[in-house]
């Protein structure tokens, strides 16, 4: 399929901060190995180990694959100890000079890789065995592709494995479908890799993203170059309170960052449709409102109330109120026929 987008992504206007920041190329000289395992960190060290130990697993060598810890000044626990404790050497070890945030980190990770493969791995995930070799596989036999993928198992904070994630046929054959990201993603981070030279040609994560600076990532990277996903479930993705997700999501913040992401997707492809986007938005903020007021969490409860008494269009909210209306009818009459009875 032809690509959907028309603008050159690092060169084009910046329409709602949609213009990626550069990522130079390796310079000359320096040994380029198959693979980057980049591994961005934050408060993550608790599970750290598990995921070094996962890609140590499958590695073949310096000359094959470089690994590096990039610790974005991480105040509550020790990442570097965790690396010499389990890199034993063949790891290295980043700390930013000071803390940047989750997006200015992955583009830290961008910067100092050097493989041709790039394999961003958050410090709480991990891969499974047979991960580098499949992907590796993909890559080698569709060079004209840039990301390649495979399933993951969704998991608790404990390790225990919820469910897989669904299987995308279309992009299980190879495919320039950015409509695929339109609405979701189909994809999830720790089983993404992406070839260096894409992010060269195109830049790096948006600064003005946070919770959606990775799903921006691979629409664009699909729609200009082409993706391909396995349907082996080949890596493991951490869902816990302490993570930027849950705590974006208490403060309702990742609704507000989709929206940012929504309006540089309408942007870039005239196919995207905002306004049911914005109210899939409502829709979300309104679930997660009941179910953090269901959890007794009363201040995450408001603050996605109060994004969907900000933002629901005027439709929607007539809906709620007769939803309501009629829930608050249907309880007086079963009280006036219990109390006749």
């Amino acid at each position: 399929m032809k690509p959907t987008s028309q603008m050159s992504h690092a060169d084009g206007p910046d329409v709602a901060g949609s213009v990626p920041p550069h990522i130079e190329p390796v310079p000359d000289g320096v040994r380029r190995p198959l693979w980057s395992v980049m591994i961005p960190t934050y408060n993550c060290a608790g599970h750290l180990g598990e995921t070094l130990r996962s890609v140590l697993a499958q590695d073949a060598g310096e000359g094959f694959m470089q690994i590096e810890v990039v610790d974005d000044c991480s105040t509550r626990d020790d990442p570097e100890r965790v690396v010499r404790e389990v890199g034993r050497g063949r790891v290295t070890f980043f700390r930013k000079p000071k803390n940047g945030g989750v997006t200015a980190n992955f583009n830290t990770c961008l910067r100092r890789s050097t493989g041709r493969l790039v394999h961003l791995l958050h410090g709480d995930d991990y891969v499974l065995p047979g991960f580098y070799k499949c992907l590796e596989g993909l890559a080698s036999v569709r060079e004209e592709l840039a990301l390649f993928a495979c399933r993951t198992n969704l998991m608790d904070e404990a390790g225990n494995m919820i469910h897989p994630s669904d299987r995308s046929p279309v992009l299980e054959q190879g495919s320039r479908d950015a409509s695929l990201f339109f609405h979701e993603t189909p994809i999830l981070t720790p089983s993404i890799v992406v070839r260096r030279a894409f992010y060269e040609k195109h830049g790096g994560f948006l600064p003005s993203l946070v919770h959606t600076a990775d799903w921006e990532m691979w629409a664009r990277a699909v729609d200009l170059a082409g993706g391909i996903v396995s349907h082996e479930v080949l890596a493991c993705y951490r869902m816990h309170a302490g993570n930027d997700t849950s705590r974006l999501t208490r403060e309702a913040e990742n609704l507000r960052d989709s929206a940012r992401c929504n309006a540089i997707l309408a942007k870039r492809f005239p196919a995207f449709d905002r306004d049911r986007a914005d109210r899939d938005l409502c829709t979300r903020a309104r679930a997660q409102a009941e179910r953090f007021f269901k959890e007794g969490d009363f201040k995450a409860a408001r603050a996605n109330r109060d994004y969907w008494r900000a933002n629901a269009p005027a439709g929607m909210r007539a809906r709620r109120f007769l939803e309501g209306l009629q829930k608050r009818v249907s309880g007086f009459r079963k009280s006036g026929a219990a109390q006749e009875g």
